[in-house]
Formats: C-alpha cells, sequence, structure tokens
C-alpha cells in the first residue's frame, strides 16, 4: 500500500509541475510578449524550454523547505504528500480556467501546512515568519524598484546606450555568479559558472577570481549591447528584453518546481530512496509540457490587462523579478512568480510620460490579491480537510 500511494504522490507531483507551469512560469514571458518583442506561441515555447532547464538547475533549495520545513516533528507521508499536492494543483487549475494567475506558493505552502498538521505536526512559526516577511516585502522592494528603473529609461536624462549597456552587464554579473547545483565544485565552494571558469582557466591568466570572471563577463555584455546599440537602437533593446526574459524564465523554473517537488522529496527520500536531482528532473519535464500546452492564456492576460508596457517598462519590470527570485532561491523561500511579476509590472506600469504608456487594471489587480489571501487560507484547509477524509479510508494509512 506504501508503494501505491507513493505512485499516487508521484502522479500529484506531475500534475502540479503541470499545473506549475502553465500557471506561474507564464507570468515572467509576459512583458517582452506585451512589448512585442516575442509573439505569444514563440513565448509559450520558451517557458517550457527554459524554465524546465531551471527547474533541474535551481530548484532543490526550495523543494527542500516544502518537503522539511513547513511543519515540525513529523516526516511528510506519501498520503499527506497527495493530499497537499492534489488540493494545491487544483485551487491553481480552477485560477487557470478562469484567467485569474493563482499564487502557486501561497496555494502550495497552505496545502502542505494544512496536511501537516492533520498529520500530527507542529507549526514552524519561525520558517513562516521569515516567508511571510519576505512576501511582504516583494510588492513594495519590486514596485519601487521597477517605478524608479522606469523613470531612468523613460526619461532622457541618462542616454540609453549607457543605461542599457550598465543594466545588461549587471545582469550577466548576477547570471554568472548564481548558485547551479548541476555544476561541479570542490567541498565548500560555489557551483556557479563565474566559478567554474575560474578554476579551469591556466594559472597566471588574469582573472582567476569567481568575481574576476563574472566583473570580466559582465564587462563583455555591456560592450556587446553598447555596440548593438549603436547600429540599431531598437534592435538592441528588443535582444536585451529578450535575453532578459529567457533569465527570468530560468530563474522561475528554479524557483517554481520545488512547489510541486518539495512534498514528495521525503517520500523519495525514505520510499523509493532516490536522489533529488531526478525528483527535479520529473518536476522540470512536467513544468515543460505545462508551459507548452496551457501558458498563451495566461501570458495574453498577464501581458495585456495587468498593464500595456512597452519595451523599457518590461525591461524595467524584468529586472527587480530576476534580483528577487535568485534572492528567494538563494534563501530557500517558495514565492509565487505571478506575485513577483505583477508587482515589478505594477510598478513600471505607474510611470507615464511616453508614447508606449498604459494603464495599470485595478480592478484585475484586485481580484488577484483576493486570490492570494484566499488561495492560502483555502488550500491549508482543503489540504487538513482531505488527508483527514483519505486517512479515514481503511488500509491507506
Amino acid at each position: 500500500m506504501a508503494s501505491l500511494l507513493a505512485l499516487v504522490a508521484l502522479v500529484a507531483s506531475m500534475f502540479m509541475a503541470f499545473t506549475v507551469g502553465a500557471n506561474s512560469n507564464s507570468a515572467p514571458i509576459a512583458p517582452a510578449v506585451g512589448a512585442n518583442a516575442l509573439s505569444t506561441l514563440r513565448g509559450a515555447l520558451l517557458v517550457g524550454i527554459v524554465a524546465g532547464l531551471g527547474a533541474i538547475s535551481q530548484g532543490g533549495s526550495i523543494s527542500e523547505t516544502i518537503g522539511h520545513g513547513l511543519v515540525t516533528g513529523v516526516t511528510i507521508t506519501p498520503l499527506a504528500a497527495a493530499a497537499t499536492l492534489l488540493t494545491a494543483a487544483t485551487l491553481i487549475t480552477i485560477g487557470n480556467s478562469r484567467g485569474y494567475p493563482i499564487p502557486s506558493a501561497f496555494t502550495v505552502t497552505g496545502a502542505a501546512v494544512g496536511a501537516g498538521v492533520a498529520l500530527g505536526g507542529g507549526f514552524a512559526v519561525g520558517t513562516y515568519l521569515n516567508i511571510l516577511g519576505f512576501w511582504f516585502a516583494i510588492p513594495i522592494v519590486e514596485g519601487v524598484l521597477a517605478y524608479a528603473l522606469a523613470r531612468v529609461l523613460i526619461g532622457d536624462r541618462v542616454p540609453d546606450h549607457v543605461t542599457v549597456p550598465v543594466l545588461a552587464g549587471g545582469v550577466g554579473y548576477a547570471l554568472a555568479m548564481i548558485r547551479l547545483s548541476v555544476l561541479p565544485a570542490p567541498q565548500g565552494a560555489r557551483a556557479t559558472v563565474a566559478g567554474v571558469v575560474a578554476r579551469h582557466l591556466p594559472a597566471g591568466v588574469v582573472p582567476t577570481t569567481a568575481l574576476g570572471v563574472a566583473g570580466a563577463i559582465a564587462v563583455v555584455l555591456a560592450g556587446a549591447m553598447y555596440w548593438q546599440l549603436r547600429r540599431d537602437v531598437t534592435t538592441g533593446i528588443h535582444r536585451l528584453l529578450v535575453g532578459l526574459a529567457l533569465a527570468v524564465l530560468f530563474t522561475s523554473g528554479g524557483s517554481q518546481v520545488g512547489l510541486a517537488t518539495g512534498p514528495l522529496e521525503p517520500v523519495f527520500e525514505s520510499a523509493l530512496d532516490l536522489p533529488a536531482i531526478y525528483l527535479l528532473v520529473l518536476g522540470g519535464v512536467g513544468i515543460l509540457v505545462g508551459g507548452w500546452v496551457r501558458s498563451p492564456r495566461l501570458i495574453q492576460a498577464v501581458a495585456r490587462e495587468y498593464a500595456s508596457l512597452g519595451p523599457k517598462r518590461s525591461i524595467a519590470a524584468f529586472i527587480p523579478a530576476f534580483l528577487t527570485a535568485q534572492a528567494a532561491i538563494m534563501f530557500g523561500y517558495p514565492i509565487s512568480f505571478n506575485k513577483v511579476m505583477i508587482s515589478s509590472i505594477i510598478g513600471a506600469g505607474l510611470v507615464g510620460g511616453a508614447a508606449d504608456t498604459g494603464g495599470v487594471s485595478v480592478t484585475k489587480t484586485g481580484y488577484t490579491v483576493a486570490a492570494w489571501v484566499g488561495s492560502m487560507v483555502g488550500g491549508a484547509v482543503l489540504s487538513f480537510g482531505l488527508y483527514r477524509l483519505l486517512a479515514a479510508i481503511p488500509g491507506l494509512q
């Protein structure tokens, strides 16, 4: 019976990964689609591929938090994992079908806590406070930063051939320094692109440190962007926009796959005795398929209904979202990418004074905020009830 429940939980995890791919990983590409730098169908294709790769490369820390850090005193069983994932995926699917992006992190976190408490676990209050603090900071920090970046990019005080290369170089530096679990690294060393390159450079080659390599990458990217802007400003800005979209998509996969795989991680360790990387691969495949099948509608909803962004304001929306999600991965905090992207889109969308300005839909935003709160509370209550109901069936425990 334990093996059967583990299989049910695995199927539920794949269903959740599919739902996350269709729902949460659609939002990052929306500003590029809204700015006409990508078509909706091409954006949906990239959602699956790039987010799936990010899931495998960066999904471990948040999966660990969801699987082990939300309740105390118990180990999540296959039945509890199945109750968590089925509850969360069903709620998200309902929201997705209605055209309202439901925050996966809120839903899964609530469902995981509900099932864990029903199992007999205690509340991990310290973890909750850290996660809630991070969640509350997201709209403030992102909104302010996106607004400030949009003001600088749209204004004429600093020319594009200065601001855009600096931003491109800064993002390149950050990408070179992010931790990737698939890269080899000595004990205690950071598994980053810059670190791997630095360790394989011949002795005496400058730079030989990870920071130096990351700096060199930033300079090269900034120089390439400056050269492109000198040739054609519009093409250069669109290329940066697409590049940022890919970076954010990669990050979204890493931050979201743990919502699907986290509840199943204890099951993999105890019942199946398999390493976590296999679980992340399965989650990445589920995200890829979900992104290809269901994301076009959500891309349109976020791109057109929350705010109408031009290329520069889209860049201003992407950068805070990228930095926020990478910080969440570093700390192991589950986040909703819908919330991350919408916060940035609203911040950038509030800037006026240009031909490509647009409005922010207050009604749509209000419905979304209500969905954020309701999904977490509802997920906890429904998951608690579902676990108790399933546990009462003879032979399922």
